[in-house]
């Protein structure tokens, strides 16, 4: 816990993976709601075939889901929203002709039903 996933379309060319989950690591782990930065897993996943809408114009995405274990009063979770969005805001490529969606989601987990081990 957490677990950060952060999707996009593939015609986002140039999105810098790296850069971005460098950037979301330190403004999440930053969080006082974070006990200890080296429990937050992220990741990104580009996505080849996908849909957005039903129109022919040039559309894209970029969607984070943060999952959190459950207990995060609703301030915590818009701050943390937030925080994922201005660096995806930042440095979410906009390539001319293409309407891009950014969206940002945070899940609770299930407390008592969540394993985590340090091996």
């Amino acid at each position: 816990m957490p677990h950060l996933t952060v999707e996009y379309s593939a015609n986002l060319s140039g999105f810098p993976e790296a850069q971005v989950l460098a950037e979301l690591n330190q403004t999440v782990t930053s969080s006082p709601e974070i006990a200890d930065e080296a429990d937050l897993k992220s990741r990104c996943v580009v996505h080849s075939s996908y849909v957005v809408g039903t129109a022919a114009q040039a559309r894209g995405f970029v969607h984070a889901q943060l999952r959190l274990l459950s207990g995060r009063s609703t301030e915590a979770k818009q701050d943390f929203s937030e925080r994922i969005a201005a660096v995806l805001r930042r440095l979410t490529p906009r390539p001319e002709g293409v309407l891009v969606q950014l969206s940002v989601e945070i899940v609770d987990m299930d407390r008592p039903s969540y394993v985590k081990e340090r091996l």
